[in-house]
């Protein structure tokens, strides 16, 4: 295992399974400015790795939160214009995890709230402990979300479980998170959750390369777009894939009843 330190973010590599790890345990990991930009660095230098990394667990240190929120204390003091511009910023990490070009998995043991909840909604996968809770109470602090919640939660639950949670500020348990579809996979403990999202990356791994990157440009681009853009997007990485030597290694070793040869 290797590790590159940053301030508020780390990120260490188990073979190509790479665990970015929020790093401010004693304020429950919440999102402050380096913490972005922290985000934003770290998966900008994963990704010029290539294949090498095959997924990300995106997670928090200290076993109490995922990240609980933006930070408040530095927030209290902010114009108009500088929130804007923070909120450029969430958006702007919320993106890179996002676009990145492998499997994110959000490993949550205990608080995703606000834009801890934002974050771990740009994953791929959302998996959690059965001791974690959810939720944007944005609303009690005068506040909306603003790293993507009014724009990720509708298409994860449904627009009338999004506009509950949003205009409640309520927190929702695990149990009710895997209920709306928030959480796709729930786990006893921590050691069970972190099992989990590498078993899911292993099989994942297994796969081609170039076609889950494809299938994954496909479902982020076509999110949110007219059933019309969308399905030309699927169309675009349908040809793409035929551009590839995996698709032809894939199709002649079904076809030879062998197991495929995937390049990286």
């Amino acid at each position: 295992m290797t590790d590159e330190p940053m301030e508020s973010v780390r990120a260490t590599h188990e073979g190509t399974v790479a665990i970015v790890t929020i790093d401010r345990p004693k304020a429950l990991n919440a999102l402050s400015r380096d913490v972005l930009e922290g985000l934003i660095s770290t998966l900008a230098a994963l990704r010029e790795q290539g294949a090498a990394v095959r997924g990300v667990i995106l997670t928090g240190e200290g076993g109490r939160a995922f990240a609980a929120g933006a930070d408040l204390r530095a927030m209290s003091s902010l114009s108009p214009a500088d929130a804007a511009e923070l909120a450029h910023l969430g958006h702007a990490a919320a993106d890179a995890i996002e676009a990145f070009p492998a499997p994110v998995i959000a490993a949550v043991d205990g608080f995703a709230l606000g834009g801890g909840l934002e974050m771990a909604m740009a994953c791929d996968l959302v998996y959690a402990t059965d001791a974690s809770h959810f939720g944007l109470p944005e609303v009690h602090l005068g506040l909306i979300p603003g790293f993507g919640g009014t724009v990720r939660l509708p298409r994860l639950v449904g627009p009338a479980v999004a506009r509950d949670l949003i205009f409640t500020g309520r927190r929702i348990d695990t149990a009710e998170a895997v209920a709306v579809g928030l959480v796709a996979r729930r786990f006893p403990d921590r050691d069970a959750l972190f099992a989990g999202a590498r078993a899911t990356i292993d099989a994942v791994a297994a796969n081609s390369w170039s076609a889950v990157g494809l299938a994954k440009r496909v479902l982020t681009s076509a999110a949110g777009t007219p059933t019309s853009t969308a399905r030309g997007l699927e169309i675009d990485g349908f040809e793409d894939a035929f551009r590839t030597d995996d698709m032809h290694e894939g199709v002649a070793a079904f076809l030879e009843k062998r197991e495929p040869r995937f390049g990286v």
